[in-house]
């Protein structure tokens, strides 16, 4: 072979070598594309979202997540799942994540202890964790939520204010908590006690497993226990287990006793607005999820993101977390116009429908 003839060998080996890197660059790009995202790009996020149950999740935290991050990256893709309250579920769906090589995995944790191994999982694999809502256990990046104690001292106090006189250390008060394995639900725990003990009565307490037929019937079992004339008013440590409790002091005849919540929800304003329920915790979904969104964005670039998560908390496995907290806001029929109506979580039109055009009349909701 002359010398002519080798260049020409030569050159289109490489030209070869060039077009089948490109074409295996592409390949693999056109697969990230096709693993089920919800929006283009080749940095992937994942999306670890606890359960159906509660409303908000699907309703707020998901869109608003997913629609900040294609704000904030062009060039990011979220990849999406819900462990329908399935602890195992959840672990499955981090190996998943892992498997289809996203960059940072932003969890809000069904079970935080459980999780901690998929975590630790992840993290060894080099991808970011940005614990959300709830503060998972293992090696976490960053963490954002509300000040859940706060939350809890704010449902407390409600509950004082809506018993005015009748907040008696005599007063015997129900308490239904969340779910233990969610870490927010002891710390909401925590701030109602801070705020209740030694000012009433606190006759009755159990977990609710954040679930409306739990707390129906544990609200029955006290009833039971405590009799129908003798409970003042009934401390609920969300909205959806809320609705089973009011079910439950409707079909045993008690109406007119206080009867907490929290998120918000469009049943939960109703309720108050009938006067089934005395007040909710209002903890804006936009800033969370737009917060988070913002962490894993920025986690997923290299950037730092300490002006964003400017304290630091301690999970339930002893790690020390960088954590944005955000202040959440009592609501009751005093402010709800300016409140969740402001804030356009809900329109006045999709609160006040017929069944509850009276109340909303009454309250200034026209």
């Amino acid at each position: 072979m002359n010398a002519t003839m080798r260049k020409v060998v030569i050159g289109t080996t490489a030209v070869s070598m060039a077009l089948a890197v490109a074409a295996c660059g592409k390949a693999g790009d056109n697969n990230k594309k096709s693993s089920g995202t919800t929006s283009g790009g080749n940095t992937s996020i994942g999306l670890l979202l606890p359960d159906n149950t509660q409303t908000r999740y699907e309703q707020f935290d998901r869109p608003l997540f997913e629609a900040k991050v294609k704000a904030l990256c062009s060039g990011c893709s979220v990849q999406y799942a819900n462990a329908n309250a399935d602890a195992a579920k959840q672990a499955q769906q981090v190996s998943s994540m892992i498997t289809k090589g996203v960059k940072v995995i932003v969890i809000s944790a069904q079970d935080s202890a459980a999780i901690k191994s998929s975590i630790q999982t992840a993290v060894n694999k080099g991808i970011k964790v940005v614990a959300y809502d709830r503060l998972a256990q293992g090696p976490v990046s960053a963490y954002i939520s509300f000040d859940n104690v706060k939350v809890g001292e704010l449902q407390g106090q409600a509950l004082l204010t809506s018993l005015g006189s009748k907040a008696t250390k005599s007063s015997k008060v129900v308490m239904i908590n969340g779910d233990d394995a969610d870490p927010n639900a002891a710390q909401f725990k925590k701030g109602a006690h801070q705020a209740l003990d030694g000012k009433v009565d606190i006759a009755y307490e159990q977990s609710g497993l954040w679930k409306d037929t739990v707390a129906a019937q544990k609200m029955s079992a006290a009833i039971t226990q405590l009799g129908a004339k003798n409970i003042a008013g009934v401390y609920s440590a969300n909205d959806s287990m809320a609705g089973g409790i009011a079910n439950t002091l409707k079909g045993a005849g008690i109406s007119g006793i206080p009867l907490t919540g929290q998120d918000a929800e469009l049943a939960a304003i109703q309720r108050i607005l009938a006067g089934t329920q005395s007040s909710t915790v209002y903890k804006a979904y936009k800033p969370e999820a737009e917060g988070a969104a913002t962490l894993a964005v920025d986690l997923a670039q290299g950037k730092s993101i300490t002006s964003l998560a400017t304290t630091t908390l301690t999970s339930g496995s002893g790690d020390k977390v960088p954590s944005q907290l955000l202040t959440p806001v009592s609501v009751t029929k005093a402010n709800i116009k300016d409140t969740v109506v402001k804030d356009g979580l809900y329109t006045v039109q999709q609160i006040c429908t017929p069944a509850y055009a009276k109340a909303c009349k009454a309250a200034g909701l026209e």
